[in-house]
């Protein structure tokens, strides 16, 4: 395996709407406990989980009273400041609250909410607005996949999130197939490699090669601890956004240690 020196990799547990505010500083503690047992070098691959809304203030505190060297971030985020927006969080509330991440775009917001391109471009504005790094995910369905081929609607996807962004930024992509989320059947390696590598010739093109080279694309979609080497193994996979696998301490600390599996 070769890592790039220049993008440290970064394995994201997103929750969903799973674990209540007592069992979030639970699961933190052991796996943090479960990490430090394994003598896990968090400079080497970076640890992220994120909770729900109403754990974010819990583990926050849990993480700067233990001194954890855990990131953590939220699952969404307004593309509003603030105002009559009913049920909606801005980037200023989560910046208070020391997140260091949020996740935009995901599959199941742009389905179940239908969240537009253009929506979830604005929320990438806000996000770097209140200098939160934005885990910008984009993925094809089935249909796009056999309609159009793999990087088609990834690199459209992308393209769009991008459109207000006019400077060099830190942000991360999530690249995740919709047909594999949750599916139990995840894309090849060779298959994240392909859009990975699409992914990042956007990120040249519209930020500059500095950013391209810089910013970590990460693959989710059924990320479990015997497949993560893999996909670990290909130069421009530099991390995993999990889902399901997240919320069990053995089988996301197995993931979060994929060195082993892949001789580093």
């Amino acid at each position: 395996m070769n890592i790039n020196p220049r993008r440290t990799p970064l394995i994201a547990g997103n929750w969903k709407m799973n674990l209540d505010h007592l069992q979030a500083i639970a699961f933190v503690q052991k796996l943090a406990w479960s990490l430090k047992d394994a003598r896990h070098d968090f400079t080497a691959v970076e640890v992220a989980v994120f909770p729900p809304f109403t754990d974010l203030r819990s583990v926050q505190t849990l993480v700067a009273a233990d001194k954890l060297p855990l990131a953590f971030g939220a699952q969404d985020l307004s593309e509003h400041e603030s105002g009559a927006y009913t049920g909606e969080i801005s980037g200023a509330f989560l910046a208070q609250l020391e997140c260091q991440y949020v996740i935009i775009g995901h599959s199941e917001r742009r389905t179940l909410h239908a969240e537009t391109d253009e929506q979830v471009a604005a929320k990438v504005v806000a996000a770097l607005t209140h200098n939160l790094v934005p885990i910008i995910c984009v993925g094809e369905t089935a249909a796009d996949l056999e309609l159009h081929g793999p990087s088609a609607v990834p690199v459209a996807q992308l393209r769009a999130a991008l459109a207000g962004v006019t400077r060099a930024a830190d942000i991360v992509v999530a690249y995740e197939p919709v047909w594999a989320i949750g599916s139990g059947q995840a894309a090849t390696p060779e298959q994240a490699e392909q859009v990975a590598a699409a992914l990042r010739v956007v990120l040249n093109e519209t930020l500059g090669q500095d950013v391209a080279d810089k910013t970590r694309i990460l693959y989710g979609g059924s990320v479990k601890a015997v497949n993560i080497a893999g996909f670990m193994r290909e130069p421009n996979v530099d991390g995993a956004l999990v889902g399901g696998a997240s919320l069990d301490i053995n089988e996301f600390s197995g993931i979060v240690r994929f060195q082993k599996h892949v001789g580093i």
